[in-house]
Formats: C-alpha cells, sequence, structure tokens
C-alpha cells in the first residue's frame, strides 16, 4: 500500500476504547491515524470527535456506508463479543482490514466465517493479543524457550475482578462470562509459554448466589493436557478483588509474572532458578499502539500478521470445548492442529503509558 500512514476507524466507544484505545494513536502516529469513529451514542461521537479530532463520525446503522466512503483502510473492532463477527465480516467484503478484540468470535463457526471473509477479500485480520508485543511476556516466553528452567511441566494462573452488577461481562446474551472475558488470557499464556496446543480439557463453573450472576457463572476453573502430559490450570472470577498473576514450573526453577495481563500498572516477574530468584520489574506502559503499529506495517508490507485469526481461533476452541466440559462434568477432548506461528521478543515495541482520559458515559468494568 503506497499510503503513509493506514486509517483507521474505532467501532465502539466503551471503556476499553476510551482509556486506551483512542489515547493509543498519539503513540502510533508514525503509520497509524484515528480517522473515524462509531458509535449508537451522539454524545459519545461528538465529544470524542472533538477531543481527538476526528471529523467522520458514524452511527451503526451508517457502518456501511463507512465502509464504502473510501475513507478508511482499516477498522478496530471494540464491540460486544457477540458482534464481532458481523462487523468483521461486513468489513472484510468491502476490501477493509481488521483488528479485533478478543475473543475473536463465540464459536469456531463464526471465527472461521471471519477467517474465510478475510482470505476471500484478500484483507488482514488480527486478534488484538496485545500481550504478544508486551516485552514481560515475551521474555517470559523467551526465558522458557532458551530452557533457564527447565522443561516447562506446569502452567498456573488466577485472574479475577469484581464486576459492577449491570456491566456487560455479566450478559449472557452479548458474550459475557468469565472465560469468554478474562479466561482467554489464561489461556493464550499457557499456549504461547508451552509453545504448544492442548489435548484435553476439564473444566467447572460456580456461582456464589448474588443476583448480578444469573445469566453467567462467577468462576470457572480449568485444567488443560497438552502434549508429553503437561498440564496447565487456571481460575478466573468475577466477584472477589482484582488478581492477575500466572507461574510456570519446569524442572530446573519456575518463573512469575504478577500482575501479568494488566495494562494500567507496572508488572514484576520473578526468576527461580535452584535457589537463586531474580526480580525484574516493568514500568507500565501503552499496550495498545504496538497492536496498531505493528498491524499497519503489516497492511503496508503484505505480511500477515502473528495474532492472526487463527490464533483467535486456536483459543475460541479451546473455551468453547470447556464451557461444554462444565455442562457435562466430563472431560472435553480437543482434535489435534498445526500452529506454525508464536509470539517471540522480535516483536517487542515499546511505548510510553498513556495518561488516563477522561471519560464520556462509560466506566470501568470492575469496582
Amino acid at each position: 500500500m503506497a499510503r503513509k500512514k493506514i486509517r483507521y476507524a474505532v467501532v465502539g466507544l466503551g471503556h476499553i476504547t476510551q482509556v486506551a484505545v483512542l489515547p493509543a494513536f498519539q503513540h502510533a502516529a508514525e503509520n497509524s491515524e484515528l480517522v473515524a469513529l462509531v458509535s449508537s451514542d451522539e454524545e459519545k461521537l461528538r465529544q470524542l470527535g472533538r477531543r481527538y479530532g476526528v471529523e467522520n463520525l458514524y452511527s451503526y446503522g451508517q457502518y456501511d456506508e463507512l465502509l464504502r466512503s473510501g475513507e478508511i483502510d482499516a477498522v478496530y473492532i471494540a464491540l460486544p463479543n457477540h458482534q464481532h463477527e458481523e462487523y468483521t465480516v461486513r468489513a472484510a467484503k468491502r476490501g477493509i482490514h481488521v483488528l479485533c478484540e478478543k475473543p475473536l468470535g463465540l464459536t469456531e463457526r463464526e471465527c472461521m466465517r471471519m477467517i474465510r471473509a478475510a482470505e476471500k477479500n484478500n484483507v488482514k485480520l488480527m486478534t488484538a493479543y496485545r500481550l504478544h508485543f508486551e516485552q514481560a511476556n515475551l521474555e517470559a516466553i523467551e526465558a522458557v524457550r532458551s530452557g533457564k528452567i527447565g522443561e516447562p511441566r506446569i502452567f498456573n494462573s488466577l485472574f479475577c475482578m469484581d464486576v459492577r452488577e449491570g456491566d456487560i461481562r455479566l450478559r449472557k446474551e452479548t458474550g459475557g462470562g468469565t472465560l469468554w472475558d478474562i479466561g482467554v488470557y489464561c489461556i493464550n499464556a499457557a499456549r504461547y509459554l508451552f509453545r504448544d496446543e492442548p489435548v484435553e480439557v476439564l473444566a467447572m463453573t460456580a456461582t456464589n448466589g448474588q443476583r448480578r450472576f444469573e445469566e453467567t457463572e462467577e468462576m470457572a476453573g480449568a485444567m488443560l493436557r497438552f502434549p508429553d502430559d503437561r498440564l496447565a490450570t487456571f481460575i478466573c472470577n468475577f466477584g472477589v478483588s482484582f488478581l492477575a498473576r500466572y507461574q510456570i514450573v519446569g524442572t530446573k526453577g519456575n518463573l512469575a509474572l504478577d500482575p501479568a495481563y494488566e495494562y494500567a500498572l507496572d508488572l514484576k516477574r520473578s526468576l527461580m532458578i535452584g535457589e537463586r530468584e531474580t526480580v525484574k520489574t516493568y514500568p507500565k506502559r501503552d499496550h495498545f499502539a504496538p497492536e496498531l503499529l505493528y498491524f499497519s506495517e503489516c497492511i503496508q508490507k503484505n505480511r500477515q500478521p502473528e495474532p492472526s485469526g487463527w490464533e483467535g481461533l486456536a483459543d475460541v476452541r479451546i473455551v468453547a470445548a470447556l464451557y461444554r466440559s462444565a455442562r457435562s462434568g466430563k472431560k472435553v477432548k480437543l482434535d489435534p492442529i498445526a500452529k506454525r506461528t508464536r509470539p517471540t521478543l522480535a516483536q517487542e515495541i515499546h511505548r510510553p503509558a498513556v495518561k488516563k482520559p477522561k471519560l464520556v458515559k462509560t466506566k470501568s468494568p470492575s469496582k
């Protein structure tokens, strides 16, 4: 693509968009430009358009008009989970590249429709896995890959937050639930640290009886069996205080990140080899500008992104299998898949942290 900058429309102006995605464009300005906003809320469009100097403001009903307008090259989809497929496929059919928040879809079939639409129309589809560009997680991957902790055998993670009653994450019809929203981080981390795909899963859900959990579970616990009988376990919870950590244990040592998944805090790594522990702190940084920079470069240089639609599908099939296991009380086997690409330290992109902006008609999902 001859154009110097990739022109983006951001679709959906909820919390993550306002606190992270929109501010990230200032750190991605070398190849990415915010030119359009899409929302059903006129006040959000007006105020955020004025704040970021965006003149092209569209409602969801005008989405096809935007796609035909010639004003954009790509969309960043930050909509509720159940709308990812529809808005991705509509964009792909118009030749517009798509950077889509996770989970990519809510079923394997949805993901495949998104992937095939992108392939058929020769556009790029990337799943927004921000940790694939973040130093702490990429250095953890490299430490495990290089054999520092010996043979990795165990992965364990806890990811918890106290979600407000009425939040979209607690609504079944929009694809809410702990596994869809935060469990996917644990799954993805286990996969990129083991550099492999699980062959069998087992899950259990639980709820404390509070009204806010009438439609979705309060928490889910999972066990994933990987080849060579390696095990990954995790629990994610929407009804307790914040925690976001993982640990991977090998035959010579172990590595832990705490917090591991957070974008608004410093990340801290502990590496224990024998009796010697080294600790490293990674200062807070912008996790979203690197996604934009990387995806824009993939478009410009006609390269397939590493966290592609296939990467999104790999996690969705596991989440779907875990929910089937929780309902049946039985283990669920997974068919083998060939996964050729994994995140590497070469993908690390560092941009400074953004300042939290004033929010417009939205609030944090957690208390």
